[in-house]
């Protein structure tokens, strides 16, 4: 076997560091602010930036000289942490929603700190879709997340998460949490831009493991009740996945 050598080592180390720098807060990073946080020369902080986005694992951000995750670092996380039994049960299921509500229907798991989109199944019977990239780290106040911070084993990790956020932010998200856990289903009617999500968690022997959600616009999903043909068709997707999983959908 070869020998490392030193600077290949480094360079390791620093790829890792520059990649740790990028969470659900900071979602983009400008070389200033790497060179400030790494305490690293400029220069050296740009090249390797530049070289990582060469490489695919990162991309230009919205404002100038920014950088974010780029597709290559998108497709081994969801990757990684799609190395779970729902992966391979899950798409059927999602074949099943997305044509009983024709919208696209999602799988998402949770990372360190939110869900992570996993799997994506678009209906195939409209030309014109709502989708979602695979890879994708939903925030704190999307459908998903509140159906997985409904349902975390660890309340206390929940409460961490919600108490960065200012405080009428954070009373708006614990009553939707709420009415997750009486209803069964995360709804989040016509967000900013005018795309609706229903969401319910499922669950296997050891809690929640997953979200599944359908997604369209305002149009496609108009009803913020629980009741209505999509929520009550997402919910029971949830529970016939978590019947597979070998786990028990929890009492209101």
């Amino acid at each position: 076997m070869p020998t490392e050598s030193q600077p290949d080592i480094q360079a390791v180390s620093r790829v890792a560091q520059i990649v740790a720098l990028f969470g659900l807060e900071t979602p983009e990073i400008t070389v200033s602010d790497a060179t400030e946080r790494l305490g690293l020369n400029r220069t050296t902080v740009h090249r390797y930036l530049s070289s990582m986005a060469a490489a695919g694992l990162l991309t230009h951000g919205s404002r100038p000289a920014a950088y974010a995750p780029g597709g290559l670092m998108l497709q081994l996380g969801a990757f990684a942490i799609g190395q779970r039994r729902i992966i391979q049960i899950a798409p059927a299921f999602l074949r099943e929603l997305s044509q009983q509500v024709g919208v696209t229907a999602v799988l998402s798991l949770w990372a360190q700190s939110g869900p992570v989109v996993s799997m994506v199944e678009e209906d195939p019977a409209h030309n014109a879709i709502v989708t979602v990239r695979v890879g994708s780290q939903l925030s704190l106040d999307t459908s998903q997340a509140i159906a997985f911070l409904a349902h975390l084993p660890d309340q206390l990790q929940a409460d961490r998460l919600l108490g960065s956020l200012p405080k009428p932010q954070r009373d708006d998200l614990n009553e939707r949490i709420a009415e997750t856990r009486r209803t069964g289903v995360s709804i989040y009617v016509a967000n900013p831009r005018g795309i609706s999500v229903i969401s319910a968690p499922v669950f296997d022997e050891s809690g929640i493991c997953a979200t599944v959600a359908a997604v369209g616009t305002d149009r496609m999903l108009p009803s913020s009740a629980a009741d209505s043909t999509a929520a009550v068709a997402v919910k029971e997707i949830a529970v016939a996945l978590t019947a597979e999983m070998a786990g028990l959908w929890p009492e209101p």
